[in-house]
């Protein structure tokens, strides 16, 4: 089968408008996500990419939606896996002695290059937002030192390629604020790179005499996964809406909320519009693989699509956990109200009213969640299409306001268990669960029908660019 194609699903009974914010209920939604967690507990513990867990949970939503008429399609791709091999180490060498803590004061970037380095460092340009972002900052740098930039306007992947080609061993990247932070280069460097904290990075960059030694220890290999998918056989097929979740979790647990969650309310609300009468639109069901290594599923699906097939798309949904034990309703930020949010494609405020207005329908608050990049939307608003979705928030910080909105306790994550082995059943709730997914199920439904809020307008020709890919930071 082409790339891009694919079979075709169930045709469709009569039934009444707007029915699947009834249909899409927190009880099925909760058997799907039982049996996930069945599937992890009996296989490693997990449902990471290119485990028997990820496997296993591909093989069960291809039967649910067999059973319901529909034909899957496993989009097949190829990818590089970074890994580190041993524990990083940056220390401070001259001219005192401290060994900073990995996660506290710096962390690894990911597809770093490998290295043990201990040579002085030099602070290059570091007053200024353009931190090494061009090869003059680097004018004098002595050969095999150790360059420090800051965080600020182009990617850490330049940072770190201008340090390379000026002669630097290793590169470190100070944080604009306090905290530490996750990025990325992308392709693997020629030297090894860490991020560190503002705090941190202070301190190194006010010290007179620094030395450092900085270690990473990574390997990339060659690696092959899949996503399912699956469409009905009715609707318009150059208005094609794309709703999608991530099937695969991390390493460290099963995944329930992240997104056993998301996975669950696409999988049951593929099941119910099955039941339904024939969309106008066609609409398109995803559940995307290695998301947790990059966004690396929906990314290829999105690449391997021709011209055409990108234009046949109308829109995308993204649902990357809905359960959340410390909830929040929030709803993909398409209008751009966020000063954080960037790139969304013409259209995306139109899904973010539809999904705003269904929750006010039901006296309840929303608020827009930063469009950053950090899910599978990515691909697709690169791509210029209108995308949307919703989320019940991961490591941000509930508010005292927001406790008032949604109940839960201020001053702790969203979801306090997010990316651990404790993101599990217990810990999900079931109000967030059965409030988005009756939001989500009511969007699904609404363009289903028709797209004219989001595409009557021409769409975005300028490609969006994102500061994130996954959690990682690219600049």
């Amino acid at each position: 089968m082409a790339s891009g194609a694919l079979a075709s699903g169930p045709a469709h009974a009569e039934s009444e408008p707007d029915r699947l914010a009834d249909l899409v209920t927190a009880g099925a939604v909760r058997e799907h996500m039982e049996n996930l967690d069945t599937i992890a507990e009996y296989n490693g513990g997990n449902r990471a990419t290119n485990t028997p867990g990820y496997d296993v949970a591909a093989l069960y939503v291809e039967d649910q939606l067999e059973r319901a008429g529909y034909e899957t399609y496993r989009h097949e791709y190829d990818y590089e896996l970074w890994r580190e091999q041993s524990p990083s180490v940056l220390a401070q060498t001259a001219p005192g002695e401290a060994v900073y803590e990995a996660d506290v004061d710096y962390v690894p970037m990911s597809y770093s290059g490998s290295g043990d380095v201990t040579a002085p460092a030099v602070a290059v340009n570091a007053d200024s937002t353009a931190s090494g972002c061009s090869p003059d900052d680097f004018a004098g740098f002595p050969e095999g030192a150790v360059a420090i930039t800051v965080r600020g306007t182009c990617p850490f992947s330049e940072k770190v390629q201008n340090s390379a080609d000026a002669g630097a061993s290793a590169a470190v990247v100070v944080n604009n604020a306090d905290e530490v932070f996750l990025g990325t280069i992308e392709t693997v460097s020629a030297i090894p790179a860490v991020g560190v904290s503002g705090l941190t990075g202070a301190d190194l960059i006010a010290a007179d005499g620094l030395e450092l030694r900085v270690k990473v220890d990574a390997t990339v290999s060659a690696e092959s996964s899949y996503s399912v998918l699956a469409e009905t056989a009715e609707g318009r097929d150059d208005n094609v809406v794309v709703v999608g979740a991530h099937l695969d979790s991390v390493e460290d647990g099963p995944g329930i909320n992240d997104n056993g969650s998301g996975t669950a309310f696409v999988l049951e609300t593929a099941i119910r519009l099955a039941e339904q009468a024939d969309p106008n639109n066609k609409v398109r069901f995803a559940f995307w693989g290695t998301e947790e290594e990059g966004l690396v599923g929906s990314t290829e699906y999105v690449a391997d699509l021709t011209e055409q097939q990108l234009e046949d798309i109308a829109l995308y949904l993204n649902f990357d956990m809905i359960g959340s034990h410390n909830y929040g309703r929030f709803v993909l930020d398409g209008g751009m109200e966020l000063p954080d949010s960037s790139g969304a494609p013409s259209g995306s405020g139109a899904i973010a009213k539809v999904f705003a207005d269904y929750f006010a329908s039901q006296d309840q608050v929303s608020e827009p969640g930063v469009l950053s990049g950090r899910s599978d939307y990515r691909a697709f608003m690169e791509s210029g299409i209108p995308s949307g979705g919703l989320f019940s928030g991961a490591d941000g910080i509930k508010s005292e306001e927001q406790v008032e909105w949604y109940g839960g306790t201020a001053g702790e994550a969203f979801d306090p268990y997010y990316h651990t082995a404790d993101d599990t059943m217990e810990h999900i709730d079931w109000d967030s669960v059965a409030e988005l997914s009756a939001a989500g199920a009511h969007g699904v439904e609404f363009f289903a029908e028709s797209t004219l809020p989001v595409n009557g307008v021409l769409r975005s020709s300028a490609p969006a660019e994102l500061p994130r890919t996954g959690d990682a930071w690219l600049r």
